[in-house]
């Protein structure tokens, strides 16, 4: 309820989209890898010591995500009474979870092409699912769904580390993740939701992003890369969203948050590459996704204040961009 009142706030310029929270705090479960794994069908898994696993069998880990789930759904169908809008839906991508997940007896899920297949094929039915669930019990609701892909440059270059540590899993070649990728993001398509794919720091990621058909593209920001924002101009040309993950606004006692700041790390590069200032207005805002974690660690927690002051400060800078773009 607070998700969707802080939203129904926005200034009328700004398009505020409501977020499902991912509330890993909970526990094992509720983190990101949990909750994705935890909703495909005919690949149970478990909380092993140094991450999920696929199981032989159902169990309590299993049964305790998709507990989650259920609770997220009552809970949304008690606030979402009368509402309508645009709610995001974040899952992890088929890349990053075949890097995330471990094999029930073996190394990443990654390293066995056919467990990749299965992964991505039970993926594309479990968000088609889900897609259906949140707007049922949300009938107003416009459905985006987030896949975090942050790992997906990692699993490009061939750079994560196996299980024992001493090598590295081979590259995947690009067509190979497109050829997974393209699927997942038809099949949410298909449930009438849009799909945005969110690849981290890996500008890499972009173009199989946009080929599998995504509506949109998330980087979280960084310093001026002149080939990155190159990629993204291309994207954004073709009509692709741009999702600018943005890290916490700098806080100072006497002026408070620089949202100036923010708003300057998009803007700036925009103008640089010589893309149109008007379409800034088409640019959505949201919290750096950061990494998706393959162990089992608890995550910082933060307070519900903490959490709505960052929305607050998005929706600030989104109204200085959108001001940018009118003048």
């Amino acid at each position: 309820m607070t998700v969707l009142g802080d939203t129904d706030e926005a200034p009328a310029d700004v398009r505020a989209l409501a977020t499902l929270p991912v509330l890993a705090a909970r526990g094992p479960g509720s983190d990101r890898v949990g909750r994705t794994a935890s909703l495909l069908d005919g690949m149970p898994v478990e909380l092993g010591p140094h991450g999920w696993r696929l199981a032989d069998h159902a169990g309590v880990d299993l049964e305790r995500a998709r507990a989650a789930h259920r609770e997220d759904l009552d809970a949304l169908a008690v606030a979402a009474v009368g509402w309508a809008g645009e709610i995001v839906v974040e899952a992890v991508g088929p890349w990053s979870l075949a890097a995330s997940l471990w094999l029930a007896r073996g190394d990443r899920v990654l390293c066995d092409d056919g467990a990749v297949a299965d992964l991505g094929a039970a993926l594309a039915e479990a968000l088609t699912r889900r897609v259906h669930d949140v707007r049922r019990q949300a009938p107003g609701a416009h459905v985006t769904v987030l896949l975090a892909e942050p790992l997906v440059g990692q699993v490009v270059a061939g750079v994560l580390p196996t299980f024992s540590g001493h090598a590295r899993l081979r590259a995947v070649p690009r067509p190979r993740v497109l050829e997974v990728l393209s699927p997942v993001v038809a099949a949410v398509r298909a449930a009438d939701a849009r799909v945005v794919v969110h690849v981290g720091t890996a500008v890499g990621g972009v173009a199989p992003a946009v080929l599998a058909g995504a509506d949109g593209v998330g980087l979280d920001a960084g310093p001026w890369d002149e080939r990155r924002w190159e990629t993204i101009a291309t994207a954004v040309e073709r009509g692709v969203e741009l999702w600018q993950g943005l890290p916490p606004a700098r806080v100072s006692s006497c002026a408070g948050p620089d949202l100036v700041a923010l708003a300057r790390l998009v803007a700036e590069p925009w103008r640089r590459v010589g893309l149109p200032a008007a379409d800034l207005a088409r640019v959505v805002l949201h919290e750096a996704l950061g990494e998706v974690r393959v162990d089992p660690a608890p995550p910082a927690q933060r307070s519900v204040d903490e959490a709505r002051a960052a929305g607050r400060n998005l929706r600030r800078t989104a109204l200085l961009l959108a001001e940018r773009a009118a003048g």
